[in-house]
């Protein structure tokens, strides 16, 4: 079961908001509501899941409803119509006093702003939530050391927010959600106020943070770089409905349409697009049951000048070349073993082409990719590499 679990949930501000929901099911657009019914429209029919342990990110324009959506979830803001699941209850029929108990415990928040309070120390402001909860000082103060620590804050306890720069300050407020142990981690634009630096480390820290503590994180951006950088899955948003959910590739790869097309074609794809997306069939052969002659034939039939090598359980042993089995064959040789190159550059499948370009530089053959005990998975091409970085399907064998 999903942790997190929305179904046709609306936000419409305005006097009316449930006579403008039929509105929007038959077609009717927000800007012409807005223009004839004076009611604005935060989200509409938005439905997802969200999975225990995920860094799920929405992301659009500003209106696009980003924000509100996310605010919805907590019910900082109260929706129209729908409904929200946190850990298979449906907080939207929930009172204000159990409502409570579930922001105290399962969902805590990190806003772009920071919102720490400026009279009191970093481990106060860390301690904070803990405090809200009814925690002892001491275990409280001892909690918020060891969050300080984690976030690589050690040594700061004492001192005031306002002698911290924006990413220190930023830490400091994650890990006050941290401390409270929450299941849900709610991350407003955590990042947008900090300069390009500071937030690529900010970045980094959440995804070596996430390696360690599996939070479900639900996370705002207006940045597709950083979606893309962080998010297991992305949900773009346009107008307050969400026009497309998938993973970084499916969203390069097929864009729902013209939007999001729009919104991916500056990427850089090098960074994104992984070996899996790119390789294609794995043509090689077996040494227990291939020769020379085997060997000959295929490269022959496939056009190619070289082929990889596994044993019969797939794993791969190198490479050879037409050149060298020919030779072999005029020779009258007939061991395959004893042409079989080892210095073959592999990759795994979640490689970006970054690396795998980097790879190139130093083969001499395609790039073999394999999973963790090396058994061959799949080939890239060169003209699959420059295929990936143009976001288009993979080319011709070119080995």
């Amino acid at each position: 079961m999903p942790i997190i679990e929305v179904k046709n949930l609306y936000k419409i501000f305005g006097s009316s908001p449930k006579q403008v929901i039929p509105l929007l099911e038959k077609g009717e657009s927000k800007s012409s509501i807005l223009k004839k019914y004076k009611h604005g429209i935060g989200v509409n029919k938005a439905s997802f899941q969200v999975e225990k342990g995920e860094i799920f990110v929405v992301m659009g324009l500003s209106g696009s409803g980003k924000s509100t959506l996310l605010r919805c979830l907590n019910r900082l803001i109260e929706p129209s119509s729908g409904e929200v699941y946190i850990d298979g209850e449906d907080i939207t029929k929930i009172d204000v006093v159990n409502l409570r108990e579930v922001r105290r415990k399962k969902i805590a928040m990190v806003f772009q702003n920071f919102a720490l309070l400026p009279h009191k120390t970093v481990q106060e402001n860390v301690a904070f939530g803990l405090e809200i909860q009814g925690v002892k000082f001491e275990e409280r103060m001892d909690k918020a050391l060891k969050m300080l620590e984690l976030v690589g804050l050690k040594g700061y306890a004492n001192v005031k927010p306002k002698e911290l720069s924006g990413g220190m300050q930023q830490r400091v407020g994650l890990a006050r959600a941290l401390a409270t142990d929450a299941q849900i981690l709610l991350m407003d634009e955590a990042f947008s106020a900090l300069d390009p630096l500071i937030r690529k480390d900010m970045q980094n820290e959440l995804l070596s943070l996430q390696s360690k503590m599996k939070k479900t994180i639900v996370f705002i951006t207006h940045d597709l770089d950083e979606a893309l950088r962080i998010g297991d899955r992305i949900a773009i948003m346009k107008d307050g409905t969400i026009v497309q959910i998938g993973t970084s590739e499916e969203i390069l790869h097929n864009p729902a349409n013209d939007y999001v097309r729009e919104f991916t074609q500056n990427v850089n794809r090098t960074k994104i697009v992984s070996a899996a997306s790119i390789m294609r069939f794995a043509e090689s052969i077996t040494l227990e049951k291939a020769g020379l002659r085997t060997a000959a034939k295929k490269m022959n039939d496939l056009g190619i000048s070289s082929l990889f090598v596994t044993d019969k359980e797939n794993v791969l042993l190198g490479a050879v070349t037409i050149d060298e089995v020919s030779r072999m064959l005029r020779e009258q040789k007939g061991d395959l073993r004893e042409i079989i190159d080892k210095d073959v550059c592999t990759v795994e499948p979640d490689a970006s082409i970054d690396l795998i370009i980097t790879e190139f530089l130093k083969s001499k053959y395609p790039i073999a990719v394999v999973d963790s005990d090396n058994k061959l998975e799949g080939i890239v091409f060169k003209s699959t590499v420059l295929s990936g970085i143009a976001g288009e399907g993979g080319g011709e064998h070119d080995a």
